[in-house]
């Protein structure tokens, strides 16, 4: 694939980064969770995830009995945006403040929209969570930090909506899932899996027993945090097949880790590469196909290639 100007891919520092990092992951939440409150039940929660846009992260539409409203993190003008379906729109800086505040200042706008607000009041994955009407505790927000992991995201966004092409089987969209913060893009076999054993801090087992009911090869990236301190990529399995941790993986910079059970790639070993969108690119095809050789995914039959702008997927005469 063509590869833009490598300064595109800016420099994610997590000891830097990592306070405005912890600020966004919650007001994600708060806005992922407005979505979820008011969207029907969308297989592995695809209904409850936020999206790329050229601007920051936005819930994409959503409805309600009284108004239909998208709700944006916007880390160009460093807002919060939040516009009706009928072209009612209320905004309120980004800025150095405590997650009680923007909970209650997305409450207000929301209502002063005509909509609802009735979330979950406490966050998920976080195992020391706070609910957030008493999380009060001011969180620093850098426009420098908030601007750069977007520019990120936008140039992961492309490279992972390239490799989503290259399958006809079951694909998700490309989004990012608030509990965790990450972004990801997850290919299924099309058949049943396990039960997962569930586990997940603060998230019900019913969700994770959903979300995994059928197999998977799964990549993403998160910019830090969990016990990784820098921006990574991954990738791993659902079930684990047995040799999935002994295969041979591209770049050379990725890695196996046991204690997460995934594939890992440091962003800046893709940043810092030759042609960061190819090597991304090497390391989500060579750990999707180790996932599918080692559980026996039928390749011939759910892999069709990258595809291009403008050209159809050829595609055989019928008899």
């Amino acid at each position: 694939m063509s590869e833009p100007n490598q300064t595109l891919w800016p420099t994610l520092n997590y000891s830097t980064y990592r306070k405005t990092g912890e600020a966004l992951h919650l007001w994600s939440q708060i806005i992922g969770k407005l979505r979820l409150a008011s969207t029907p039940w969308i297989n592995h929660s695809w209904h409850a995830t936020l999206y790329v846009t050229p601007r920051g992260l936005s819930t994409g539409l959503f409805h309600q009995d009284a108004i239909s409203l998208s709700v944006e993190l916007d880390f160009q003008d460093h807002c919060l945006v939040a516009v009706t379906g009928t072209g009612q729109r209320k905004t309120m800086a980004l800025e150095d403040m405590s997650v009680a505040t923007f909970h209650d200042r997305l409450r207000e706008m929301i209502h002063e929209l005509g909509g609802t607000f009735d979330i979950h009041g406490a966050p998920n994955e976080i195992p020391d969570g706070i609910a957030f009407a008493q999380d009060t505790t001011v969180r620093p927000y850098s426009t420098t930090d908030a601007a750069a992991l977007h520019q990120a995201l936008v140039q992961i966004e492309r490279v992972f909506s390239q490799f989503r092409t290259g399958f006809l089987g079951k694909v998700s969209p490309v989004h990012l899932f608030w509990g965790s913060f990450d972004l990801a893009v997850t290919r299924f076999s099309g058949r049943t899996a396990p039960r997962h054993p569930g586990g997940i801090p603060k998230l019900p087992d019913a969700i994770t027993w959903e979300a995994y009911s059928h197999e998977v090869s799964s990549a993403g990236f998160w910019p830090g945090g969990g016990g990784i301190d820098e921006a990574m990529f991954y990738s791993y399995a659902y079930p684990v097949p047995e040799a999935f941790h002994a295969q041979s993986v591209k770049p050379a910079a990725a890695r196996w880790d046991d204690g997460l059970g995934e594939f890992l790639l440091p962003y800046e070993a893709v940043r810092t590469s030759d042609n960061p969108a190819e090597t991304l690119l090497a390391f989500l095809n060579s750990t999707y196909e180790a996932a599918a050789s080692t559980a026996g995914w039928d390749r011939e039959a759910l892999e069709c290639g990258i595809q291009k702008a403008r050209v159809p997927r050829p595609v055989d005469e019928q008899a």
